[in-house]
């Protein structure tokens, strides 16, 4: 009895279900069109739209509270998408600097793309 290939989401964490669920196309031409990550090296407009989920989603109030919480899921990052867990001063400069641009037109993207559901 192997397992059933023909099921996507099975044995998922429902997080990584939603990030799925995510046009990630539409993100990346905002991301060409924005230069997001122009000047950045590790922490790119991705990674950081899912650093800002996890917080929400997780009910964090401080950018280090995010930051611990993705630390301590240490081995199933790789869930996300993620390697490691970011810095807080990294991921703490990114919310800070990064021109929000990006994600008000991801929001309104994903209210299009949405919009037939």
């Amino acid at each position: 009895m192997g397992k059933d290939s023909e099921k996507n989401l099975v044995g998922q964490p429902i997080f990584k279900q939603i990030i799925k669920m995510l046009p990630r196309e539409q993100f990346d031409l905002l991301v060409k069109q924005c230069g997001s990550d122009r000047y950045y090296k590790t922490l790119f407009s991705w990674e950081q739209l899912i650093i800002m989920l996890f917080g929400i989603f997780s009910r964090c109030d401080s950018m280090g509270e995010v930051c611990d919480g993705m630390r301590a899921l240490s081995g199933k990052l790789n869930y996300l998408g993620m390697d490691c867990a970011p810095s807080k001063s990294t991921a703490g400069d990114a919310l800070r600097d990064r021109n929000e641009e990006l994600f008000r037109l991801y929001y309104f993207a994903l209210i299009t793309y949405f919009r037939p559901l």
